[in-house]
């Protein structure tokens, strides 16, 4: 399947979006060019809620959150424009139209707007953080953030998984995709799918791709309308006692995710101890021709869990994986034809989503020290899993949430407590 260029949608800077941008492959060419011989410094301050910081034009720093406590079904968002260097909030945003409580997410659009999705309500802001237009998404449940199609539209669907404090009860409807027009927030198609689906959308192109609780999906979009490929639904979710499946990465010619969320609903300020899964946690590859699926176990316990994607190197042929209930990082090596081998492993509490520099091998993870409650940057070789960097960051919370690569040797990182920058 030959790549489109996903970036057309994107306002044209290095981070536009969370992960960097739909396919969620988290890198960055020259993201960590000097730092094995810098001298790291971290600045950091509260950012209640805080989830991603995403960058447009030179100098142009936003970060975006949601509100903290009371009523969970009921909660609002934020954007702050902060200063690249100190954090200093320049301009913040208050009390966006939210709704139920699960992270969402913004983008810098190509058309020089900014686009923000929480609970049920999605809005475009200008780069001064003028509010342009307000939208309320049909159903009430948490919409967990969208992805830009190159010709401008924005594709969002409703969060399918267990919100916290849900009730065991609890059972979950099947999700729905839509797309919308990115001016007026109309409704232009809307595909609803077999299975409910907690991941956040992935896209390649014009086509979208979405783990569901059991299986996965793709859709087609042909500038009209979106269709649900129909033939395409590998079922990735098949032995006893194994979980559903996160985000996933879009690269060498598969999917790559991680499953085992179940008991991701329980963060109790880390993710240690939480899993619920009685089968070990697996790196699952999703051959995007022939919808073949295999999985590796990340450490082979039972019990683990994540909330957050792989980190694939297409340069160097290595995956990276973890287990954040049991404190495990791992990297496999990648076969021609997709299969995958042990690498190296190393004993980490690691949560978040990461960032790769492909030019130099290194890439970011983070670690939360549970006796201290504090979290630390760790900046590995991805090659040998030497550990290059390890500074705390200033959150006394793990983050399961987004870093994003600045200018000027500079990584933001976010918690639900705190925003971090590390630069050297």
């Amino acid at each position: 399947m030959t790549s489109v260029d996903y970036s057309a949608g994107y306002w044209p800077s290095a981070w536009p979006a969370e992960d960097g941008g739909p396919l969620r492959v988290q890198s960055c060419e020259g993201a960590f060019a000097g730092l094995a011989s810098g001298s790291p410094t971290v600045v950091s301050r509260d950012a209640h809620g805080a989830t991603m910081v995403v960058r447009r034009e030179a100098g142009e720093v936003y970060l975006t959150g949601h509100s903290v406590g009371g009523e969970t079904n009921e909660q609002t968002s934020w954007v702050e424009r902060i200063d690249p260097n100190t954090l200093e909030v320049l301009k913040r945003c208050d009390d966006l139209a939210g709704g139920p409580a699960w992270p969402g997410g913004i983008a810098a659009h190509a058309d020089g707007s900014l686009i923000v999705v929480f609970g049920r309500h999605i809005h475009r802001l200008s780069s001064n953080l003028d509010v342009e237009r307000t939208a309320e998404l049909p159903r009430h449940r948490p919409y967990n953030s969208f992805v830009v199609l190159p010709d401008g539209h924005i594709v969002t669907k409703d969060f399918g998984g267990r919100l916290p404090g849900a009730e065991e009860s609890f059972v979950a409807d099947n999700c729905e995709v839509l797309v919308l027009d990115p001016n007026s927030f109309k409704i232009v198609s809307r595909v609803e799918l077999p299975e409910p689906s907690i991941a956040r959308l992935s896209s390649d192109g014009n086509t979208v791709y979405v783990v569901g609780d059991h299986s996965m999906f793709r859709l087609n979009w042909n500038g009209t309308t979106l269709e649900l490929d129909s033939p395409f639904a590998p079922r990735y979710r098949t032995i006893e006692g194994q979980t559903y499946g996160w985000d996933a990465v879009i690269a060498l010619g598969a999917a790559w995710f991680l499953d085992n969320g179940g008991g991701s609903e329980n963060y109790v300020g880390t993710f240690r101890g939480q899993g619920i899964s009685p089968a070990p946690l697996h790196l699952v590859r999703v051959d995007l021709e022939t919808g073949e699926v295999s999985l590796t176990e990340i450490c082979g316990l039972p019990n683990g869990m994540v909330a957050n994607p792989p980190l694939i190197d297409e340069r160097r042929m290595i995956a990276i994986g973890f287990d954040s209930a049991n404190g495990i990082l791992a990297a496999f090596d990648i076969d021609p034809d997709g299969s995958t081998s042990m690498r190296w492993s190393v004993d980490q509490n690691h949560g978040s989503h990461m960032i790769l520099d492909p030019a130099s091998g290194l890439f970011l993870s983070a670690h939360h020290d549970n006796e201290r409650w504090m979290e630390q940057f760790v900046v590995r070789e991805i090659a040998t899993g030497t550990e290059v960097v390890r500074v705390d960051s200033g959150s006394p919370l793990q983050s399961v949430v987004f870093p994003a690569v600045g200018e000027s040797r500079t990584i933001y990182a976010c918690s639900f407590s705190t925003v971090s920058a590390l630069s050297w």
